[in-house]
């Protein structure tokens, strides 16, 4: 015999599932930072010489980061893009792209004006 399911219900449903802390929504952003990583994140651990740091940890398996004041965004890109971001390492850039809490999905990168 098929059982009704009420409304109430399925609202209790989704108010619990939405109470587990579920990532948000991705939403479209364009943010203004310094191209660093996601190992070094706002410091770098190689005094210095930044980009070269930078460079040394994405090729260690690092990820790029865009650094905006004392937060580290986790930036994700096309290998094109990646090509980019290596060449902007250490250098303030406006990023555009697809963010979810702490990544943006890079859809475009250039320096920053």
């Amino acid at each position: 015999m098929p059982t009704k399911i009420h409304a109430a219900s399925l609202a209790a449903a989704f108010a619990g599932i939405v109470g587990l802390g579920l990532p948000a929504l991705a939403k479209d952003a364009t943010v203004t930072g310094k191209i660093g990583d996601s190992m070094c994140s706002v410091t770098h651990m190689v005094k210095g010489d930044d980009a070269a740091c930078t460079r040394a940890c994405v090729k260690g398996g690092s990820e790029y980061a865009l650094i905006v004041k004392d937060k580290a965004y986790t930036l994700e890109a096309s290998p094109k893009l990646k090509a980019q971001l290596d060449r902007l390492a250490d250098r303030t850039v406006t990023v555009t792209g697809s963010q979810s809490g702490g990544t943006i999905q890079v859809t475009s990168v250039r320096a920053a004006r």
